[in-house]
C-alpha cells in the first residue's frame, strides 16, 4: 500500500483533499515532520490563502528546502501550485523555484477574484487521462501563472489565459481544485496516485 502524504503547513483545505484520496481507497497522512514527507510514494502540497504568510510557516519547518529536493510525485493545488514558482506578486513573496515563472495578479478590470466552475483546455499527459478535452474544473484565486513552456492546460478568465496545469520532472500543479470538481477532478487526483 503506498503512503499518501498531504503537507500540513496551515494554508490548505486539506482535509477535503484527504477525504477524497480515502474514498479512493488509499491512506494518507497529513504532516508537515520533514521525515515522514520524505518517505512518502505521494506527496500533495494544497493550498487555500495568502503566498507570503504560507511561505512563512514553510520556512519555519525547513519545507521551503525540502520540497524542492523531494523526488516523488509531488501535486501542488492552487496556492500549492503558486509556491512551486520563482514569485508571486502576491505580497511579492518569492517562491521554492521548480518552476521558472511568476505569478501575477488579474487586472482588476474584471470579475476577481475568479471562482467558480470554469472550461479547461487540458493537452494530452498523464493527468488528463480519462478526462475530457474540454472539461469543467472549479477555481478560486485572484493570481495566476501565465502559460508558459511547462503548461499542459489552459484556462481563460476574463478573456485572459492562463495556467490550469503545470508539470516539470516529478512536480505537477493544478490552479483548480479538483477535490471540489466533482468526478473529473476526481479522475485528475486518481491520475496522480497512478503515477
Amino acid at each position: 500500500m503506498q503512503q499518501i502524504t498531504i503537507i500540513q503547513y496551515g494554508a490548505g483545505n486539506l482535509f477535503s483533499v484527504a477525504n477524497l484520496i480515502r474514498r479512493l481507497g488509499y491512506t494518507v497522512t497529513c504532516t508537515e515532520n520533514p521525515d515522514i514527507l520524505r518517505q512518502a510514494d505521494k506527496v500533495i502540497f494544497p493550498g487555500v490563502g495568502q503566498a507570503a504568510s504560507a511561505m512563512q510557516r514553510l520556512q519555519a519547518n525547513g519545507l521551503d528546502t525540502l520540497i524542492p529536493r523531494l523526488e516523488m510525485p509531488v501535486l501542488g493545488i492552487c496556492l500549492g501550485m503558486q509556491l512551486l514558482c520563482n514569485r508571486s506578486e502576491e505580497g511579492n513573496v518569492k517562491g521554492l523555484g521548480i518552476f521558472p515563472a511568476d505569478v501575477v495578479k488579474f487586472p482588476a478590470t474584471g470579475k476577481i477574484p475568479h471562482m467558480g466552475w470554469n472550461q479547461v483546455s487540458f493537452q494530452d499527459s498523464l493527468l488528463s487521462r480519462g478526462i475530457e478535452e474540454q472539461e469543467w474544473m472549479y477555481f478560486a484565486h485572484s493570481y495566476y501563472l501565465p502559460p508558459n513552456d511547462y503548461t499542459t492546460a489552459i484556462c481563460t478568465c476574463n478573456q485572459i489565459p492562463f495556467s490550469a496545469v503545470i508539470h516539470k520532472d516529478n512536480f505537477w500543479g493544478c490552479q483548480f481544485h479538483p477535490e471540489k470538481s466533482a468526478e473529473a477532478g476526481q479522475q485528475l487526483i486518481q491520475n496522480f496516485l497512478n503515477l
